[in-house]
Parts: structure tokens; C-alpha cells; sequence
């Protein structure tokens, strides 16, 4: 009889771990992105590669929505508040939010600041989800930004003087992970009575109108210089980027959060950085130092821990 019920809840276990993972392997494909972003920045700016990446992604997404176009009609307020969130907040004004305070502020500093986005994501879907942490959950919070940091700045103390913290970026910099701790969190709540497709199709569709008014503020010209071949590596490396980085990894993130908590799943997305690194020694040949391994094992140390004692998420349709 005791064999059975460890059977059984190995079995309800499972698809929450898996959950997890697939959360990790969606984030992880973030880091991809500067592969095709470094050919597109020569030819484009910021906002119109950002914009011609949703009108991809919306070419590839509007079929979805359409077979899921019943949801829509259940569309509250509370869920339209939330997609705005996600989409607009998420997607648009924090990367706008981070790139300008990396632009106008101390480096470090900003990213060090960055890095508290999963303390945004726990106390939101504390307040908001009313999602409960078990005991242990505190110290691997601090394993997983101890590695982070590590990876980040290594054994270098990344700022020399408070005054670093104090400004404009700085100021930017915590709107930028505030919002993308927020997005967390609504993206998880939206789940609780939305399919995964539905919630990744609308936000990239919901971005659209905001980055078409973006693109046209910055009146910056479409400047392509180069013949055919420099067109068509633009196209391919903007489809690739849209695809992969974009559309694969946001649906794999979704699906992975619809059997995630959010404070659970706003670590599993440092597995961000840790892509970056093994790019950056396999792609552009720089070297790995051993505050960054110390740092990579320190954080799949965390996921691992984590992953292994993730409860079942609670009902959220009605929050």
C-alpha cells in the first residue's frame, strides 16, 4: 500500500518538476538573443528591430489566437489589466527602462540593481497570489544572487561610491525589474484561466500598437546599406531571432509557468545569464574565469534544490 502512494505522488511530482525545468529551458534561451541582435544593430535601431521581431511573432501568433479565440470572451478586467502588464511593461517600457539607464547610468551599478528582480517577483506573487514560500526558500534565494553576481562581476566590488546608486538610471533601473518581476507574476496569474498559447499569442500581439508609437516618436530612418546578401542575413537573423529567442522560448516559459509558482519561476530565469556566459566562451571565445564557474554551479545548485521541493501552485483564476 506504501509503495502505491509513493507511486502516486511521484507521478503528481513530476509534471511540477518538469514545469520548472521547461520554465529554466525557456529563459535560457534568452540568452541566444545577442547572437542575431549583433548583425541587426549594424542595419537597425533598437526599437525598429523590436518591432519588426512582434510583427513576426504576430504573423506566427495570430493563428493561434484564433483557435483560441473562445478565451478571449472570458477577458476581464482584471485579465486585460494584467496582459497590459505583461505585454506593455514586460515586453516594451522595461527593456526601454534598462537600456536607458545602461545608457545614462553607472554600468555596474545598474546592473547590480537589475539583479533584485526576483525579490520584486517573490513579494508580488506573495501579495498578489497570496503564494505561501516553504522554509528553506530564503538561503537559496541568496545561493542563486550570490551566484548571479558572481557571474556578473566575479570577486570585484562593482561599485566604488554610493553615489552610484543614487539618480535617474538607478531610478530606471529598479522600474525595469520591477516590471519584469511583475510580469512574473501576472503572466502566472493570467494561467490560472488561460491556456499557455493564448497568454504568449496576446503578448506579442498586445505589444504591437506600443512599439509602432515608440518606433515613430524616435523618427529615426530605415537605413539598410549593403546589397541583397546584407538583406537577406538581416531577414534570416530577424526570423531566427523572432523564433527562437522569441516565439519557442515564450511558449516554453508559459507552459512551464502554468505548473509554477512565480516566486519559483522568477529563479529558474536566472538561468539567463548562465547562456550568456557559455556564449560568450563558445561564440566569441572569451575566456571563463572561476568566480563565473563557482557561480554557474552555484546556481544550478539552487534550481536543483528548488525544483525538488516545488509544491503544487494553488488555483488562481480568483485572485
Amino acid at each position: 500500500m506504501s509503495n502505491v502512494t509513493a507511486s502516486s505522488s511521484e507521478v503528481r511530482t513530476a509534471p511540477l518538476r518538469s514545469g520548472f525545468w521547461l520554465v529554466v529551458l525557456g529563459a535560457a534561451l534568452w540568452g541566444v538573443d545577442p547572437l542575431f541582435r549583433i548583425i541587426l544593430l549594424k542595419s537597425l535601431t533598437s526599437s525598429q528591430i523590436v518591432l519588426l521581431e512582434h510583427v513576426v511573432l504576430f504573423l506566427a501568433a495570430a493563428p493561434v489566437l484564433w483557435r483560441h479565440r473562445a478565451e478571449l470572451k472570458g477577458i476581464r478586467i482584471r485579465q486585460a489589466g494584467a496582459l497590459l502588464v505583461v505585454s506593455w511593461g514586460g515586453s516594451a517600457v522595461a527593456t526601454i527602462l534598462f537600456t536607458m539607464a545602461l545608457s545614462s547610468g553607472d554600468l555596474n551599478a545598474v546592473l547590480l540593481l537589475q539583479k533584485l528582480q526576483p525579490l520584486f517577483a517573490i513579494g508580488l506573487a506573495a501579495l498578489i497570489l497570496k503564494e505561501r514560500l516553504p522554509r528553506n526558500f530564503g538561503p537559496l534565494i541568496l545561493v542563486a544572487l550570490a551566484g548571479t553576481y558572481l557571474l556578473t562581476f566575479g570577486w570585484s566590488i562593482p561599485f566604488g561610491h554610493v553615489n552610484s546608486f543614487i539618480g535617474i538610471s538607478s531610478l530606471m533601473a529598479l522600474g525595469a525589474a520591477a516590471l519584469w518581476g511583475g510580469s512574473t507574476v501576472m503572466g502566472r496569474y493570467l494561467l490560472g484561466s488561460m491556456k499557455y498559447e493564448t497568454v504568449t499569442s496576446l503578448r506579442f500581439i498586445m505589444a504591437l500598437p506600443l512599439l509602432f508609437v515608440i518606433t515613430s516618436l524616435e523618427n529615426a530612418p530605415w537605413q539598410i546599406h549593403g546589397g541583397l546578401g546584407t538583406s537577406a542575413a538581416i531577414a534570416i537573423n530577424l526570423l531566427l531571432q523572432a523564433l527562437l529567442p522569441g516565439l519557442l522560448s515564450m511558449l516554453l516559459y508559459y507552459k512551464g509557468l502554468s505548473t509554477t509558482k512565480a516566486s519559483f519561476a522568477t529563479l529558474a530565469e536566472l538561468s539567463f545569464p548562465m547562456t550568456g556566459i557559455v556564449l560568450n566562451w563558445m561564440v566569441f571565445g572569451q575566456l571563463v574565469t572561476l568566480p563565473q564557474i563557482i557561480g554557474f554551479a552555484l546556481i544550478w545548485t539552487a534550481l536543483f534544490f528548488i525544483s525538488s521541493q516545488q509544491p503544487k501552485p494553488e488555483i488562481l483564476s480568483k485572485v
